[in-house]
């Protein structure tokens, strides 16, 4: 039998009278690559926070690597790794103390500690950057430097929301490509983004309107299942309906 590493049944969040998420029902497998897209408002963010233990749900309920999003919300974080957007990390610290910091958040000390940093370093290809404050690192470095210090406790599950925002073409490239290599190696990578070129890359999509699933597939049938040749027809689309119904 499948055994599914993110699990949502009827997952619903409201806030008062409004619904951002209603009865969200998703089965993410072991080293898949899965995307969550939609316009703004569509409800990607509220997803990934719940499903994160960051806020409860109102009502549904949702597993991520075997633990209950509603029973156990603080084992949860310790089983994923998280990066948003917004980079969240200490500006004033360099790369080194930064990845020191957060190991030691982690519980990774001694010999233990030193040895997956220097992994993680390596996998990403910051031993260069050690001693540079990170408040002086470029976009792709920042994001570089973040996804490092989400990784550094080896979680089965990587929680991305729009990690890529704001970085040239390059370092969005390189990024990826270190994505489908944590896949390969076994994690599994839920990201939401707005890139139509990324949400190619994703194994597999589920494609939110105002808080509704609406397509799920591999990213030419969730085109299709919305009536558009491609990925960025279908985005079109979905925008241009979200914004008709909220006039």
């Amino acid at each position: 039998m499948t055994q599914f590493v993110v699990e949502t049944r009827a997952l619903t969040r409201r806030f008062g009278t409004i619904t951002a998420v209603r009865d969200l029902t998703l089965q993410i497998v072991t080293g898949e690559v899965f995307g969550l897209l939609g316009p703004n408002g569509s409800g990607k963010t509220t997803t990934i926070r719940m499903l994160c233990g960051l806020i409860a749900p109102t009502s549904g309920t949702a597993a991520v690597a075997g633990i209950e999003v509603t029973e156990s919300p603080d084992r949860i974080k310790e089983r994923i790794g998280y990066m948003s957007q917004r980079f969240g990390l200490y500006e004033d610290l360099t790369v080194a103390e930064n990845m020191d910091f957060y190991g030691g958040i982690y519980g990774l000390t001694g010999r233990a500690g030193t040895d997956r940093t220097a992994e993680v370093v390596a996998f990403l290809g910051i031993g260069g950057r050690l001693g540079q404050l990170a408040g002086q690192l470029s976009g792709g470095w920042k994001q570089r430097l973040a996804l490092g210090c989400a990784l550094l406790h080896q979680p089965p599950v990587l929680f991305l929301d729009e990690p890529t925002a704001g970085v040239d073409p390059a370092a969005r490239r390189n990024f990826w490509q270190a994505i489908h290599d944590l896949a390969h190696g076994g994690t599994t990578v839920l990201v939401t983004t707005h890139y139509m070129d990324e949400a190619e890359r994703c194994d597999r999509l589920a494609m939110m309107s105002l808080g509704h699933l609406i397509a799920l597939g591999s990213p030419s049938e969730v085109a299709a299942q919305v009536g558009g040749k491609t990925l960025e027809d279908a985005f079109i689309i979905l925008q241009e309906r979200d914004e008709g119904r909220s006039n």
